[in-house]
C-alpha cells in the first residue's frame, strides 16, 4: 500500500474541513480527504446565510440567548458562549481577508431567519452563501503550499494504537488502490447523515460516513435521535426536494395550507419565522389533515423585483420547475435536512480518543441542543474548525509500527446490492423515524436495521459491502436513541410522549460496546 505521512489529516471538504486545513497549516502538513469533489458538500449548497452578531443594536448574549431557546435545553451553555463570541471573531477575520458578504449602501444587509429576535444573518451572492464562502475558503487553501487535497478518496478506517490516531487507510477510486494516510492527528468533517432518508435537501454524499469511522474506532456519540427536517423543500412527485430557504420566510413569505389560510399564526408567536422544529411539525399535521402531500409557500403578496434580486439563484431553479417564485403558491412540505447530534467533543473539538477531532455536523459539541438555530451550522464550522486545528498542532508525532490493514476492494458485482438496501433503508427511515415517531415504528424500524447491520456484521473488504453496513448501523444507533427518549423535545417528537420530560434533559450517549448512559448539560 501507498504509505504518505501527514502532521494532520482532515476528513472532508465542507467549511469546517475547509477551515480547520486551513488553520492546520500554519502548524504543518496537511492532507484533505474527501470521497467527492473539493466543492461538493452541505456547506456549498447553504443558502441562507451565517448568523453573527455584528450589528450595533445586536449582541453575542441576545444571540446566545436565541441559540439556547431553539435548544430546548439540551445546548451546552459553555459551547453557545464559545460559538457566539468566537463566531463573530472569525467572520470579521474572514472580511478582512476578503469575503464579500451583500451589502447595500456601504452597510450589510442582515437577514432574519426562524429563532432569531435580530437581524443578523450574513449572506453572499444573495441565496448562494455556502458557495460564495466555501470557494473563498478553497481559494485561500489553494495558495498554501502544504496543503494537499486528495479528491475521490475514501476514508474507511480510523488507525489507532494504544487508544491514539495514528493514521486513516482510505480507498482511491481514481486507481483503484489503497492508500495510508500516517499521522498524528485526523479532524472529521465528513458532514450529516440526512441522505439516509428517502427524502432529503442533502447531496448525494451525506451519508454519515464520519460517525460510522467514528463508531468503530470507539468514539463517543451524542443526540443522534435529534434530526432536523427542513420546513421549505419544493415538493414534486418524482423530483428531489429543493431547498427554498428559510431566508425567504425571513422576508415575509407566507405559509398555506389547502383552504388558504395562514395556519402558523395561531400556533407561534413568530408565526412563519418559529424555530424549524416548530414548523416543520406544524406543516405535517396540515399535510395529515388535508390529506395532501403538500402546503404552499406563497410571496405573492411581497415586492417582485426585491425579491427576485435577493433570491436569484432560488428563483431561476423554480423556472426550471416551471414556478415563478413572485407570483405562483409553491407546492412544498418538509425534508431531512441537518443531523443534530454526531461525535461527542469538548470544547476544542476533542473525542475521548488521542488524535481524533470533529468539527462542523457531524460533532456534537454542544452548541445546537435538541433544535439548530438557522444559520449556525456555517458559524460552528468555522469556530470548531479552528479550535480543532490549534489543539490538534499541540500533539506530537509518536514512533510506531502496525502492519498494513487487510486491504480494501471495489467489486462493480456489489454495488446493484448496496442500492437495493440503500432504498430499503431510506424508506424505512422515512416512515418510522420522520418527523413524528412512536415506539411500535422504532422498534420495527431497530428490528430491521439490527438484522442487516448483523447480515454484514463482519470482516468485510469490498467498499460497497461495507457502506451498506455502516448505513444500517448508523440508522439503527438513531432508531436506538429515539427509543430511548420517551419524550418530544426539538427535533425528536414522539406520537406516545407528546410533552418534554425533566427527566430527559441530558445527553444520549452511544458508544461501541458500551450501555447507552445520560451525560448531563454543561453550564
Amino acid at each position: 500500500m501507498q504509505i504518505l505521512e501527514f502532521d494532520t489529516v482532515v476528513i472532508g471538504s465542507g467549511l469546517a474541513g475547509l477551515s480547520a486545513a486551513y488553520h492546520s497549516s500554519n502548524f504543518g502538513r496537511v492532507a484533505i480527504v474527501t470521497k467527492s469533489q473539493l466543492d461538493v458538500s452541505n456547506s456549498y449548497y447553504a443558502q441562507g446565510g451565517i448568523a453573527a452578531a455584528i450589528a450595533a443594536d445586536d449582541s453575542p448574549e441576545q444571540h446566545a440567548h436565541d441559540t439556547l431557546v431553539t435548544g430546548r435545553g439540551i445546548c451546552d451553555t459553555d459551547a453557545v458562549d464559545v460559538l457566539v463570541r468566537e463566531g463573530r471573531e472569525r467572520v470579521r477575520e474572514l472580511i478582512d481577508l476578503g469575503m464579500q458578504f451583500d451589502k447595500e449602501n456601504g452597510n450589510f444587509v442582515l437577514g432574519l431567519e426562524g429563532g432569531h429576535t435580530k437581524r443578523r444573518i450574513l449572506h453572499a451572492g444573495g441565496d448562494a452563501t455556502g458557495k460564495e464562502l466555501t470557494c473563498f475558503k478553497l481559494q485561500l487553501i489553494r495558495q498554501k503550499k502544504n496543503v494537499e487535497a486528495f479528491e475521490f478518496v475514501a476514508a474507511v478506517k480510523l488507525l489507532q494504537q494504544n487508544n491514539r490516531i495514528v493514521g486513516v487507510q482510505a480507498y482511491d477510486f481514481k486507481t483503484n488502490k489503497n492508500v495510508i494516510f500516517r499521522t498524528k492527528a485526523v479532524i472529521l468533517a465528513t458532514g450529516g447523515l440526512s441522505r439516509v432518508f428517502a427524502r432529503s435537501t442533502n447531496p448525494h454524499t451525506a451519508t454519515g460516513d464520519g460517525i460510522a469511522l467514528a463508531y468503530e474506532a470507539g468514539a463517543r456519540l451524542a443526540d443522534l435521535e435529534f434530526i432536523q427536517f427542513h420546513p421549505s423543500a419544493l415538493y414534486i412527485p418524482g423530483k428531489e426536494a429543493y431547498l427554498i430557504s428559510e431566508a425567504v420566510r425571513g422576508e415575509g413569505a407566507w405559509l398555506l395550507n389547502h383552504k388558504g389560510e395562514r395556519f402558523m399564526k395561531d400556533i407561534h408567536p413568530l408565526a412563519e419565522l418559529a424555530p424549524r422544529d416548530v414548523v416543520a411539525y406544524s406543516i405535517f399535521r396540515q399535510i395529515q389533515k388535508s390529506g395532501e402531500k403538500h402546503i404552499f409557500l406563497s410571496l405573492k403578496h411581497l415586492e417582485k423585483v426585491k425579491i427576485r434580486n435577493r433570491f436569484k439563484n432560488i428563483d431561476k431553479h423554480l423556472r426550471e420547475f416551471g414556478y415563478d417564485l413572485t407570483e405562483d403558491k409553491l407546492p412544498i412540505s418538509p425534508a431531512a435536512h441537518y443531523m443534530v447530534g454526531g461525535v461527542r467533543t469538548n470544547l476544542d473539538a476533542e473525542t475521548n480518543i488521542s488524535g481524533l477531532f470533529v468539527c462542523g455536523e457531524v460533532a456534537s459539541t454542544g452548541v445546537m441542543g435538541a433544535n439548530r438555530l438557522a444559520s449556525n451550522s456555517l458559524l460552528e464550522c468555522l469556530v470548531f474548525g479552528k479550535r480543532a486545528s490549534v489543539k490538534a498542532a499541540q500533539l506530537q508525532m509518536h514512533d510506531y509500527t502496525f502492519e498494513d490493514p487487510s486491504p480494501i476492494a471495489l467489486e462493480e458485482a456489489n454495488e446493484q446490492l448496496f442500492l437495493q438496501y440503500q432504498n430499503e433503508l431510506a424508506e424505512l427511515m422515512s416512515k418510522n423515524l420522520g418527523i413524528v415517531r412512536n415506539r411500535k415504528d422504532l422498534e420495527n424500524a431497530f428490528k430491521r436495521f439490527s438484522a442487516i447491520v448483523e447480515d454484514f456484521d463482519k470482516e468485510l473488504n469490498e467498499y460497497n459491502l461495507i457502506k451498506i453496513r455502516n448505513t444500517a448501523l448508523i440508522c439503527k444507533l438513531i432508531a436506538q436513541a429515539a427509543l430511548v427518549r420517551e419524550e418530544s423535545r426539538g427535533g425528536h417528537i414522539r406520537e406516545d410522549f407528546q410533552k418534554e420530560s425533566p427527566d430527559f434533559k441530558t445527553h444520549i450517549i452511544q458508544q461501541k460496546n458500551k450501555n447507552i448512559e445520560f451525560e448531563p448539560i454543561r453550564k
